[in-house]
């Protein structure tokens, strides 16, 4: 029958499903020693590009060799970023629960700060697993490329905090969570940056051509073009 088609749309719907699943798994699994937390989610991100754009390939060997690339700056980065996220908690924990009075402006601070740090959070690793720049200017560049797209990064804000929603809300789509709560959202979100990703890429292509030749093997060849603010020191992994 057509359905079971390998070039059918069912059966292509079904190996990306099979590719999601994976690439959860995988992930999961590499964040299980915490530390690792960064270089799994950047690794994540990098597949998840890629499956958006159709160039999945071997899900595991493209997990690992992103893993390997950024395993530095990611834990680095990731490192950084659980230091904020402890000393937030443990802020909203004493204001919380300490008895204490505290202003309410206080409370407005901390939840500003909050939001902040999880609406950065949204391309911090899309941008460097794509990007390659120091630590600072990657956390920088994902600061900006969120505010330029704003509407879809917030989208992708609801998106990551649905699997938890869920979690908690609805035990019988645990099992989901477990197998397709991070790498789903990361597709989904994949697929709504890709055009502008493809427009940096475009845009250096265009500007470095000569260069882009010498270099063609080397998939992380390009340089961000697009603002003085994400221009300066960047590269892009292919």
């Amino acid at each position: 029958m057509r359905f079971f088609n390998l070039d059918s749309p069912l059966m292509q719907a079904l190996n990306k499903l099979a590719d999601l699943l994976w690439l959860n798994v995988l992930t999961m699994l590499c964040c299980i020693p915490i530390i690792t937390v960064g270089p799994s989610l950047t690794a994540m991100h990098y597949m998840a590009l890629k499956i958006a754009r159709n160039e999945e390939g071997y899900i595991t060997r493209g997990f690992f060799k992103s893993f390997k690339e950024n395993f530095r700056q990611g834990v680095v980065i990731w490192l950084i970023q659980l230091f904020v996220i402890l000393v937030l908690a443990g802020d909203f924990i004493i204001m919380t629960y300490s008895g204490l009075e505290f202003n309410q402006f206080l409370h407005v601070i901390l939840l500003a700060i909050a939001i902040m740090v999880f609406f950065i959070s949204m391309f911090l690793y899309p941008v460097l697993a794509k990007f390659e720049n120091t630590v600072f200017r990657t956390i920088r560049n994902a600061l900006f490329v969120g505010v330029l797209q704003f509407p879809k990064t917030v989208l992708m804000m609801i998106m990551t905090v649905l699997p938890v929603v869920m979690f908690f809300m609805f035990q019988q789509l645990i099992p989901v969570v477990f197998l397709f709560g991070l790498s789903v959202p990361a597709w989904l979100s994949a697929k709504l940056y890709d055009k502008f990703f493809q427009k940096l890429e475009a845009q250096y292509l265009e500007a470095n051509q000569p260069e882009v030749k010498e270099e063609e093997n080397d998939e992380r060849i390009f340089r961000d073009e697009l603002d003085e603010s994400l221009a300066e020191n960047t590269q892009i992994r292919g």
